[in-house]
């Protein structure tokens, strides 16, 4: 794990504590006014000092600011720089790049969707997870799932897809898989 996603896993972690998240959800409806420690002892219904706890760690998380005059607000977009660090450190988000033209089947490093069967971006696909599961030699069927698995949750639809476009080949008992075809030069990738 790359260590923008390990600060971004951390941030999360850190969040989803009920009563963490609540703070910094109050100071987030608060907006650019901020909150002092008095309000937020009264909005979260706890003891100052725990809510001065509260607001050290999210100062000290970085998803939150103080200030010297005791005001604390959230960081905007904090969360949105945790979720696109989690998104670039998914699997299949090096290829992402590489064929942007099917990133919208795509939500947070995970297929949601797969194109129409007879359509070109539908061969794109296929290409995009033949370089995905990066099949040399034979491998079985669960080493093949594995791998999709990595960035599909419909295994068996990416799977079939493989085989009907021709870049996976199936041994007549369906137990083990090959590569059916060359995978063309990573130059041209970009081209759609």
């Amino acid at each position: 794990m790359s260590v923008e996603a390990a600060h971004a896993a951390g941030l999360l972690m850190l969040l989803s504590h009920p009563v963490r998240l609540r703070a910094f959800a109050e100071l987030a409806r608060h907006g650019k006014e901020g909150a002092s420690i008095f309000e937020m002892t009264i909005h979260l219904d706890l003891p100052r000092a725990e809510v001065g706890e509260l607001l050290g760690r999210l100062v000290g998380a970085g998803v939150a600011t103080g200030t010297g005059d005791g005001t604390y607000r959230a960081r905007d977009g904090v969360l949105r720089e945790a979720a696109q660090a989690l998104d670039r450190a998914q699997p299949v988000a090096p290829l992402l790049k590489e064929y942007p033209q099917l990133k919208s089947y795509f939500s947070h490093g995970r297929l949601t969707s797969l194109p129409p069967t007879l359509s070109e971006r539908a061969q794109q696909m296929a290409e995009l997870f033949a370089r995905f599961i990066a099949v040399e030699g034979v491998l079985t069927e669960a080493e093949v799932n594995d791998r999709i698995a990595g960035a599909a949750d419909d295994v068996a639809a990416v799977r079939r897809m493989l085989v009907e476009s021709g870049w996976l080949e199936r041994d007549r008992a369906g137990t083990s898989y090959g590569s059916g075809r060359v995978l063309p030069a990573a130059t041209s990738l970009t081209a759609a």
